[in-house]
């Protein structure tokens, strides 16, 4: 899983215009304002960089979903005005990202200026691929980087279609993303411990079956876990079980056991009557009795996972051991994040709610690499060749 694609390096961009797909994507609050801005930070590296090379970098980000229409609580301003905050110059925003009045408006932005277009999600031919928008887009710059890893498993006309109309390259973020799981997936140091987590195991069961050929262990935890104890005949009470899904996770099972990873599932269980944050928590296992549902890992369970993760030098995680958005049931995803934290290795969080769950918890600074795509990670993790990045390949 190597970076096939040119480097930013490889641009000639002095005096260009750059167009750069970007992920801001970024949380807000009911105001409108940011209230996480990591997708913001995450792109500087690359726009610092043309900038200092003498481009005049032209950014292009969808926001929420708008479905091709345009809504003015997803309109760019507010990531236009952070990111001059943080660049300590001017960024021009545009109120359209197609049109001549756009590409006058970049003509004339002074040296030294980034500009930011207007949400590409107000076209609707973004999300299907309009080769037609795609070229209108195209006009803009004189070459292209994608640095929006967020987007890069969407075939869409800002993150592939452009790419295949002008001289294109992956850009500094993009780069550490692919540096990063293909420390994980290509060349490990071993032994390699995978945990993943979540709610249901349909949409992690391409994961699984990919990771079992690279992985030493995989620890198993949140909702999907309790299809797994059902597979092998535990009573898991009222917990979510995905009955379709059994024989595929007993085949994976079986993989499992014939490849010698050793798949760790949860012990003992905090079960609840019903599923509320104010549920009172009942300690069991490994069986959970009827009425009651799983909504995290028990106490001995943290700590076989706590110690299986100690022994890695090589960890990635993706997905929560429970309902950690309530007190009473985050006590398992802190204590696999406080254990993924502290090991040695070298260790990757990929995955909205595990990030959030890592930040919640102030573990990030002490994370190797957090990913800034829940669904291009789980599709890396799946084996899946990203089109976001086939499309710079191919150019």
């Amino acid at each position: 899983m190597k970076l096939d694609a040119a480097r930013l390096d490889d641009l000639k961009v002095e005096g260009r215009r750059v167009l750069v797909r970007v992920d801001f994507n970024c949380p807000q609050d009911e105001a409108g304002a940011i209230s996480d801005d990591t997708r913001v930070r995450a792109a500087l590296p690359t726009i610092k960089e043309l900038l200092a090379r003498g481009a005049t970098p032209v950014l292009m980000s969808h926001l929420g979903r708008p479905k091709g229409k345009v809504v003015e609580s997803m309109r760019l301003e507010p990531m236009g005005a952070r990111l001059q905050e943080l660049l300590g110059s001017p960024v021009l925003r545009l109120k359209e990202s197609t049109g001549t009045a756009v590409q006058q408006a970049i003509a004339a932005a002074p040296r030294g200026t980034t500009v930011l277009l207007e949400n590409v999600r107000f076209h609707a031919g973004d999300e299907g691929g309009d080769a037609a928008l795609a070229a209108e887009w195209a006009k803009l710059g004189d070459c292209f980087v994608n640095d929006a890893f967020g987007a890069a498993h969407r075939d869409h006309a800002s993150v592939c279609g452009v790419a295949r109309l002008l001289p294109s390259a992956a850009g500094r973020l993009m780069e550490k993303e692919i540096a990063a799981f293909s420390k994980v997936l290509d060349e490990p140091a071993r032994p390699v411990v995978a945990i993943l987590g979540g709610a249901k195991v349909a949409d992690k069961l391409k994961v699984v079956d990919n990771l079992l050929d690279k992985v030493d262990a995989l620890l198993v935890g949140g909702g999907m876990a309790y299809t797994f104890l059902a597979a092998q005949g535990i009573e898991v009470g009222d917990s979510l079980v995905q009955t379709e899904q059994l024989d595929a996770v007993k085949a994976a099972l079986e993989k499992a056991r014939r490849k010698g990873v050793a798949i760790h599932l949860p012990v003992d269980h905090l079960a609840a009557e019903r599923f509320a944050a104010d549920a009172q928590a009942l300690a069991c296992g490994p069986a959970i009795p009827d009425g009651r549902m799983g909504l995290d890992i028990g106490p001995k369970t943290r700590e076989a996972y706590a110690k299986v993760i100690a022994g890695a030098k090589t960890v990635v995680w993706n997905g929560p051991m429970g309902v950690f958005e309530w007190p009473a049931y985050a006590g398992g995803t802190e204590a696999v994040g406080r254990a993924v934290a502290a090991c040695e290795g070298f260790t990757v969080v990929g995955g909205g709610d595990s990030v959030a769950a890592v930040e919640q918890f102030g573990l990030a600074s002490r994370i190797d690499h957090i990913s800034t795509g829940g669904g291009a990670s789980l599709e890396l993790l799946e084996g899946v060749v990203l089109p976001g990045i086939a499309a710079l390949k191919r150019a």
